[in-house]
């Protein structure tokens, strides 16, 4: 059954301008294994990394019904399957969390679905 749904949309420029404003910006979002995936990554590449998980675990909370803020960004983890599907690994929700995450050139775009009593 869904507990909950949450949408976001973020601004890739937003996020780069709080990046460059503050070098632990990143620190405060990635996970340590987000972190070392995103130090892999070229410049652009990272941008919409950061910005994606960004507003996937913005979606998190909204879905979660309690917004980030009573939910750290780093209580969320979101990692990428063999295939490249993000899936989280790591919440404090006890139940099931589908996320998907999708991006422009200017902006990233998820959705978080959460889910109690399936298996």
């Amino acid at each position: 059954m869904i507990y909950g749904i949450g949408v976001d949309i973020t601004d890739i420029a937003r996020i780069q301008a709080a990046q460059a404003k503050n070098a632990q910006f990143k620190a405060r979002v990635l996970t340590a294994a987000e972190l070392a995936i995103y130090e892999q990554l070229t410049p652009k590449r990272q941008a919409e990394y950061l910005t994606g998980r960004f507003s996937a675990k913005e979606s998190f909370g909204k879905a979660l019904g309690t917004g980030i803020g009573r939910v750290s960004l780093l209580d969320i983890e979101i990692l990428d399957d063999e295939l490249g599907k993000p899936v989280v690994t790591k919440n404090p929700f006890a139940g099931r969390a589908l996320v998907s995450i999708s991006h422009t050139d200017t902006l990233v775009m998820s959705e978080v679905i959460l889910e109690r009593g399936t298996d």
